[in-house]
């Protein structure tokens, strides 16, 4: 009998407070989802990091004719320079192992990689030779966070014209990222503002429209869990539809996008995975009842003085 009752109330709340409650289901659906992008895009950082932090090699380009560098003050590297060089490599603890880049072989990578449309371009592109290439030496490293201690070492070297690391030409990828997942995550925030406020504006409407109910609950004793149990539940209903919803864009965010558009065409990364899409509903779940709960008892015993 007393659950009928619970059971009666929550349906015509919902009825009362059709709009409030859609609004509400739809604003914790986009706040979750967001928040749901932004675990997403973290995730995909920390794995692109683990992933490229792997595989990251320092560059050591030598001197050619055209080099303008302090230590090109002679043009081309002679040979003596590269053994320096080579020993320096070769001796270096952290250094796992290295190979020299003749200039044949990055003047046809090159080509590969530089594409022109223009006619101008195409005619400096033309003009380009093997002999204009510089020679380079990749260095794999043993540790790729410990990596300062052998760009310093070869940076100085004669014949060195300069160093490259390749966080520098991933660094406006990280940057990139991190402002989209921030952004994603601080757009959240103030969503998720808008539904803790909403829930409580639902909450004092509903209570307003039952303080008849509430008044005769009151006088016949009834505790103050059974009064604040309607409102509860249509929170708690609210909250799982918009959890639903927002759990239901991530997966099918991850198949359309990550599993059908980007795992099949590029691999120059580790791309977040079903685990990780799983963690991340997991995660909007949690966010999603506590920010639609924790209003809803708050406010219960605010208007409704239990």
């Amino acid at each position: 009998m007393q659950l009928t009752y619970v059971f009666s109330e929550l349906g015509n709340g919902l009825r009362r407070n059709v709009s409030m409650t859609i609004a509400v289901i739809v604003t914790i659906f986009v706040s979750l989802t967001l928040v749901g992008m932004g675990l997403l895009l973290n995730a995909q950082a920390d794995k692109a990091e683990e992933y490229w932090g792997n595989k990251l090699q320092i560059t050591v380009f030598l001197c050619n004719q055209n080099s303008a560098s302090s230590n090109c003050v002679n043009g081309e590297a002679t040979k003596a320079q590269k053994n320096e060089i080579e020993q320096v490599l070769s001796t270096n603890a952290q250094v796992a192992s290295w190979r020299l880049q003749g200039k044949q072989e990055a003047y046809e990578k090159w080509k590969e990689a530089y594409v022109a449309e223009d006619g101008t371009e195409q005619r400096v592109f033309e003009s380009i030779r093997a002999s204009d290439m510089q020679e380079s030496y990749w260095v794999q490293l043993e540790n790729p966070e410990r990596f300062q201690n052998i760009k310093t070492a070869v940076a100085t070297q004669p014949g060195v014209d300069s160093v490259r690391d390749l966080r520098d030409v991933l660094k406006p990828i990280y940057f990139w990222m991190n402002v989209m997942k921030w952004g994603a995550i601080g757009v959240a925030a103030f969503l998720v503002v808008a539904a803790v406020l909403q829930v409580g504006n639902t909450i004092r409407l509903a209570a307003f429209a039952r303080r008849r109910e509430i008044g005769i609950m009151r006088l016949v004793g009834a505790s103050s869990l059974y009064i604040q149990l309607p409102f509860l539940l249509e929170s708690l209903l609210a909250a799982l539809l918009g959890v639903g919803l927002a759990a239901g864009a991530l997966l099918v965010f991850m198949y359309l996008v990550i599993y059908q558009m980007l795992r099949p065409t590029s691999n120059i990364v580790a791309w977040v995975d079903w685990s990780d899409g799983f963690w991340a509903v997991g995660w909007i779940a949690v966010i999603g009842l506590t920010l639609s709960l924790v209003p809803t008892l708050v406010m219960t015993r605010k208007y409704l003085r239990v």
